[in-house]
């Protein structure tokens, strides 16, 4: 069962993919808005923060669900 902190914690991983894909995409452009180093930390950031808080919503939905 989803509870607030899970679907809080599934709209971070959202917000951490989209930031991924659009820093991906930026510097794939060849001429990053931010520059390109603004735009590889945003992107080796929100690679692993998406996937932790991916993670920690299927863990606490799957922790409520019992």
């Amino acid at each position: 069962m989803m509870t607030p902190k899970s679907g809080l914690l599934l709209a971070g991983s959202c917000v951490a993919a989209i930031a991924a894909v659009g820093s991906m995409f930026e510097l794939a452009s060849g001429q990053p808005n931010l520059g390109g180093l603004a735009t590889s930390v945003i992107l080796a950031i929100s690679v692993p923060l998406g996937g932790f808080f991916f993670f920690a919503a299927v863990r606490d939905a799957n922790a409520n669900n019992q």
